[in-house]
């Protein structure tokens, strides 16, 4: 529904964002329909594997170092690409990469309704976002940049390998606390198994100056993304990655009951 006109200009700019985006790490846009006054309809790729996060926690699934660094290898695809055509996501978390099928490794980058198009010269400054992935300029509310993303891409890398939020705290405003001081480390027992190549992967994503991490395309080049690079196959410990896990569907739950409220909805408890 596009009642609003705000509505509206939000979803036209999110159709013509993803008409430029046309790679295969990415949720495609077939097509789009507007009625002219309240509703539009997209036609989007059908995406059958559900979350990633969700696909490797299941019981069936051996999560391992060298499956981390295949899966971030698809994600930094995803976001080299986007980088090329001057376009930022800034809501790269984990409930917006989806496995393409139930079964395979291939994945994909969906949900464009806060990327936005960038222009170097010109001064761009957000605050939306999720506040356990969003970059301390952000929060800052100061000007923006492809290193934004790249941020996110290493809180996702952070969490994927041991399970833990690197910066959570015991609510939003403690949360964006912590990463306002990109204050972090990796002496949890968690990180016991995992390689120095991927903690420098990640040390070289969480640092407060955006200037000073890693483009996707320093990414992909790193040691630790290298194909050709033989990774360590001992099964990773997900207790606490389910834990976060299921702390995100209750999260996403509340944040779903709050806004049906806000729409008038009725509800019965």
């Amino acid at each position: 529904m596009t009642s609003r006109a705000d509505d509206r200009k939000d979803v036209e700019r999110e159709v013509e964002i993803m008409r430029i985006l046309q790679h295969p790490r990415l949720l495609q846009l077939y097509d789009a329909y507007d009625d002219g006054k309240k509703q539009m309809c997209l036609v989007l790729e059908l995406i059958e594997g559900g979350e990633l996060f969700e696909r490797v926690i299941d019981d069936d699934f051996v999560l391992t170092e060298k499956a981390c660094s295949i899966f971030m290898r698809q994600i930094c695809e995803g976001v080299e690409y986007m980088h090329s055509q001057n376009i930022l996501h800034l809501d790269m978390k984990p409930e917006n990469v989806l496995c393409v099928t139930k079964t395979g490794n291939r994945i994909k980058l969906i949900d464009f309704g806060f990327a936005r198009k960038y222009e170097p010269n010109k001064k761009m400054q957000v605050l939306f976002g999720t506040p356990e992935f969003v970059a301390p300029e952000v929060v800052n509310f100061e000007r923006i940049s492809y290193g934004t993303d790249m941020w996110s891409v290493g809180v996702i890398c952070y969490v994927l390998l041991s399970g833990l939020s690197p910066f959570m705290g015991d609510s939003d405003l403690e949360t964006m606390a912590n990463v306002t001081k990109a204050d972090y480390d990796f002496e949890d027992e968690s990180f016991e198994q995992i390689s120095d190549e991927a903690k420098d992967f990640i040390s070289k994503l969480l640092l407060k100056e955006r200037k000073d991490r890693m483009t996707a395309s320093d990414c992909l080049k790193h040691q630790w993304l290298r194909k050709d690079k033989k990774k360590d196959e001992t099964h990773l410990d997900k207790t606490r990655l389910k834990r976060f896990v299921i702390r995100r569907r209750w999260h996403k739950a509340v944040n779903a009951f709050l806004a049906l409220k806000r729409m008038g909805a009725v509800i019965s408890l």
